[in-house]
């Protein structure tokens, strides 16, 4: 069987925002919080979290998600950009033995439609040897969701980028046919932060079990 680990970037500056945006509230938690309770509802068998070293703002508040200290992985150069968290992720040490698959995700991405995370994972159990990606209007999107195999070759890889590493495997990719305007949209300004926000719902984050964990 499939067992996904996920990782959460969230080692950026948000500088365009002008204040962390994983931390602005969504629903009735975090960004970072509603992301990390989709995916446990969709039965991640492991979640790890990428932040920046230093980030006294992002640890309170994964303290106050009950976010476990063991699943954080520090980047110590974010300013590299977001494959330096990537590099980080692949070559942490902390990661289940039996996971077989690694998605990728932005951290900033909670509008996403549940079904979509869904469908992806349900591509890649039926190719479990190809990397999978949301594709919409004939475009792919993050996340991406790699073998194990691949993952790991993101420790030593020479490319500049995850779009580079990928595109050395194009082949390999497959697309997962999805209906998801939200693909589309970032979160990078609070113009952003206030239109998705107000054309999206709630994710699994209100739900009671997740409500149960935050109390």
């Amino acid at each position: 069987m499939m067992k996904a680990g996920v990782v959460l970037l969230a080692a950026g500056s948000s500088g365009r925002m002008g204040r962390p945006k994983l931390l602005l509230r969504w629903g009735e938690t975090s960004i970072i919080g509603c992301q990390i309770e989709i995916w446990r509802t969709l039965g991640a068998g492991q979640i790890a979290v990428v932040c920046a070293a230093g980030d006294s703002a992002m640890r309170a508040e994964l303290d106050r998600l009950k976010f476990s200290a063991k699943n954080r992985i520090v980047n110590d150069a974010p300013r590299r950009g977001m494959f330096s968290s990537v590099r980080c992720a692949a070559q942490w040490p902390g990661w289940d033995e039996e996971l077989t698959h690694f998605a990728i995700s932005l951290g900033d991405q909670p509008h996403l439609r549940v079904e979509t995370l869904r469908a992806l994972l349900a591509s890649a159990a039926t190719q479990s040897d190809k990397s999978c990606q949301p594709r919409w209007n004939g475009r792919y999107h993050h996340p991406v969701l790699l073998p194990k195999t691949v993952f790991l070759q993101l420790r030593d890889t020479r490319a500049a980028t995850l779009k580079e590493f990928l595109g050395t495997r194009a082949d390999d990719i497959a697309g997962c046919d999805v209906d998801d305007p939200g693909l589309d949209q970032d979160i990078d300004t609070p113009e952003d932060y206030e239109k998705v926000k107000s054309s999206s719902h709630p994710g699994p984050s209100a739900s009671s079990e997740g409500e149960r964990q935050r109390r």
